[in-house]
């Protein structure tokens, strides 16, 4: 059986936060912890909740900025996120920068994904029905604005789109499948008792 531990996405976040004094910079890291943890909740509402009125994303990656922009059309990524089955993550973060306008983090992302958001990625998948892990590393730019509020995200990222792995069904971890069954996506999950 594959296992996965979400919590890893803000467990280096924590400790960061336990050692810093600034009562704001505890505030904005305190937000990005919250917003990686309703991520994992599949929580579209909790995610709105992190973020200012207007959030502004930018996806970098090829030199094209593919971020959405505005309350409408972020909460459009997120429900779309949430539908997708993309919030099944470990993202590690290697190293992790804190001012009083930004948190930086560092991360080495490990994904277990539906085989259309893989293809929709540019995975060279043998079958849009099977699941697979997906590896990535990015930067992302957390800024905050003066009230103290976070604006939206600036990522950078980069993966290998020729290295990914099927996961069998049998060995796709417990919460993977109730997460997707949670939002109908079963496919070949069908063959699986529980």
């Amino acid at each position: 059986m594959l296992t996965f531990d979400l919590s890893i996405t803000w467990r280096e976040l924590e400790k960061r936060l336990a050692r810093t004094t600034s009562p704001r910079q505890r505030r904005m890291l305190q937000t990005v912890i919250d917003h990686g943890k309703a991520e994992a909740a599949a929580s579209v509402d909790g995610l709105m909740a992190t973020l200012c009125a207007d959030p502004q994303y930018h996806f970098w990656s090829g030199g094209h900025d593919r971020g959405p922009k505005g309350h409408a059309a972020v909460r459009g990524f997120y429900e779309n996120f949430v539908a997708g089955g993309e919030g099944f993550f470990e993202s590690r973060k290697s190293r992790i920068v804190v001012d009083d306008d930004t948190v930086v983090t560092e991360t080495e992302l490990r994904q277990l994904v539906p085989g259309a958001v893989a293809a929709r990625r540019g995975y060279a998948i043998p079958d849009p029905d099977g699941h697979y892990l997906v590896f990535a590393r990015t930067v992302i730019l957390w800024p905050f604005n003066e009230a103290g509020e976070l604006m939206g995200e600036d990522s950078y990222g980069s993966s290998d789109t020729s290295a990914f792995e099927r996961v069998p069904a049998e060995q796709l971890p417990a919460e993977y499948v109730a997460m997707l069954r949670g939002i109908g996506l079963v496919g070949e999950l069908d063959r699986i008792q529980g």
